[in-house]
């Protein structure tokens, strides 16, 4: 389905006055191939010097480089009816409030009912704004895992794709999450460090160590709770994959409905995933100030809180 042909550029680092620059800005920002958002999608191999190198390398004046990169990925996505929950659009942006069981972008086995085929449904002219970017992920600067819901912006056009990318990679994005989790942290407010690695026996999910892999950071907060169950606020410093769901699983207190990283509950066997996206705080283009937008809760956490 995914058709591409290696190609390779030779460059011969310039026009970086003092210093060095990595290799990613160099790449993009220098010879032009593509976005930094998309390298990591079509670069193949690099060389610096005769040496395999990483993106986040820094390049000199003089250093020699070659680029092997693959084209655009040809990959024809369906746009589809679906219906979008709107918190707030602009020409350049759109936040949607997503709801539980959508993914956000098609990956193997999920070509359809994703956010993707919806944007391209409502926003016809979304691919040809985006310059050339990838099929799969027309816009989209984060993800949501399926069963997450909440805030999720997108960008309308390349230039506010790598704006608001940009944010995400240099974390001055203020992200806030609401959660049932069962039993109790150690302390009503507290924060979670611990660095993640994937779990060698079940590639899907991820593991928390004390020193192995990536190192992550969550605050939380305890708003409710009961003698079986937490509501918390759950603020990541970090943007890991599953990071909130591995930490409070980490701690003693996976999220209820997680069947990726805790059995089916007791009491409430039929429980979905009860983790939102409640708040997201980013600076929009033109603006000197972050916005907030924030997404209303779903009817299984009023269903659920209810109940405390």
């Amino acid at each position: 389905m995914i058709k591409s042909s290696l190609k390779l550029i030779r460059d011969s680092v310039k026009g970086i006055s003092s210093g060095n620059v990595r290799l990613d800005v160099y790449i993009s920002e220098k010879i032009g191939l593509c976005s930094r958002s998309q390298l990591k999608l079509r670069i193949k191999k690099i060389i610096v010097n005769g040496k395999d190198s990483k993106l986040s390398r820094h390049v000199r004046a003089g250093d020699k480089v070659s680029v092997f990169y693959s084209d655009p990925p040809s990959l024809d996505i369906e746009a589809e009816n679906i219906a979008l929950s709107i918190i707030y659009e602009d020409n350049k942006v759109l936040v949607i409030n997503k709801p539980q069981g959508m993914v956000v972008h098609p990956a193997a086995g999920n070509y359809s009912g994703t956010l993707v085929n919806a944007l391209l449904f409502h926003y016809k002219g979304i691919k040809s704004q985006m310059n050339g970017m990838p099929l799969p992920r027309p816009g989209i600067v984060h993800r949501l895992d399926k069963d997450t819901s909440g805030v999720l912006i997108v960008a309308k056009n390349i230039e506010t794709q790598e704006f608001l990318a940009r944010q995400f990679r240099n974390r001055r994005v203020s992200k806030t999450y609401l959660a049932v989790v069962k039993g109790a942290p150690p302390k009503l407010e507290g924060e979670v460090s611990a660095f993640l690695t994937r779990d060698p026996y079940n590639r899907k999910r991820f593991r928390g160590t004390e020193s192995e892999g990536k190192k992550a950071l969550t605050r939380y907060k305890v708003l409710k709770f009961t003698d079986n169950y937490s509501f918390i606020v759950l603020k990541p410093k970090t943007g890991r994959t599953h990071q909130l769901r591995v930490h409070m699983n980490y701690i003693g207190c996976p999220i209820l409905g997680d069947s990726l990283y805790s059995r089916k509950d007791r009491l409430h066997p039929d429980a979905t995933l009860m983790l939102h996206a409640y708040k997201l705080s980013i600076m929009l283009p033109g603006d000197r100030i972050a916005r907030t937008f924030r997404a209303s809760l779903p009817a299984r956490f009023k269903y659920f809180l209810s109940k405390f």
